[in-house]
């Protein structure tokens, strides 16, 4: 039987093989060629693709559609993970102290302060459950420790960040109807807040331990193995977290993937991909999912392009 989601996914694996098999875009230099490589998995799929990578080995941001604005969704969480442990660093937190909550404090998707609620956990804890696990809760508690909304959205200033903005707490900052812009960053400051973050020594806010712990812990957030990740190589050093809106009556369904990849030669390269379903009509994960592998597949490419040539 032939269904939308048949179709989908038997155009984007052909629209993809003819990308990463020898598509001639008008630019060819190796941006131009990745850019319309990007464009095709968008047609594939369907609805809109806003992707940006930012390769520390020439200091250049490959974008398409990078400038557009998206729902953060969960993407904020690696942000505050790091706004955490700078904080730690400055002294203005003991992320080994413990705190509690209460049932008021619940909202959905708990996997671990729900099973914590009599035992409490540790700053640090918060920050991984809400890391790997996607914990809203975690989150909101973390978030509220460190000054709300309004302080990650400063620290993301002082990194040179002045797109991304978090402006309400879980879950109400999933609703961002056409033309907000509260809650939502681009694909290219996504990017190169990561870069910042994670592997950018003279400007990292993160001492060299902090910025390995990050990477530890988004190495082992699995929520988004079916997504970009799935599209690189094995073997390759690969971090992520994701983010999805949900669907709302006002708000378009947002799914998100951020992270970073370092190939054979230790040249890291950071990601954020975001996808927006039509309004009213979203798209099964199926179909998306395999956009976001495709987007993986593209960028091992490119990697394996550039800096294995570039350096042989």
């Amino acid at each position: 039987m032939t269904t939308r989601r048949t179709v989908l996914g038997g155009g984007l694996t052909a629209m993809a093989g003819l990308a990463l098999g020898g598509c001639i875009p008008p630019d060819t230099s190796e941006a131009g060629r990745l850019e319309a490589q990007f464009r095709l998995i968008e047609v594939a799929t369907g609805g809109t693709f806003g992707i940006a990578a930012y390769d520390m080995l020439t200091a250049r941001t490959l974008p398409y559609r990078g400038d557009e604005r998206f729902a953060l969704a969960s993407t904020f969480k690696t942000s505050l993970a790091a706004f955490a442990m700078a904080e730690a660093q400055a002294g203005r937190i003991d992320l080994d102290e413990r705190t509690f909550w209460a049932q008021a404090d619940f909202v959905f998707h708990r996997p671990f302060t729900g099973e914590r609620l009599e035992s409490g956990a540790t700053w640090r804890e918060l920050a991984y459950a809400a890391q790997t696990q996607s914990d809203n809760v975690a989150a909101n508690l973390l978030l509220k420790r460190l000054g709300g909304p309004e302080a990650l959205t400063a620290f993301w200033r002082s990194l040179d960040d002045p797109m991304s903005r978090l402006d309400r707490w879980e879950t109400d900052l999933n609703r961002v109807p056409p033309g907000t812009v509260e809650d939502t960053t681009t694909p290219a400051a996504m990017a190169q807040t990561l870069a910042t973050l994670l592997f950018a020594q003279d400007r990292s806010p993160l001492v060299a331990e902090r910025r390995q712990e990050l990477r530890r812990w988004m190495v082992e957030s699995a929520t988004g193995l079916q997504k970009v990740r799935l599209g690189l190589a094995r073997g390759w050093e690969a971090g992520d977290k994701t983010g999805n809106s949900s669907d709302w009556p006002d708000a378009p369904y947002v799914r998100g993937d951020i992270g970073y990849v370092i190939g054979p030669l230790d040249e890291p390269v950071t990601f954020a991909a975001y996808h927006r379903s039509p309004l009213g009509a979203p798209l099964d994960d199926a179909p998306v999912d395999a956009g976001f592998a495709a987007i993986g597949r593209a960028l091992r490419g490119y990697i394996e392009r550039t800096h294995i040539i570039r350096n042989s």
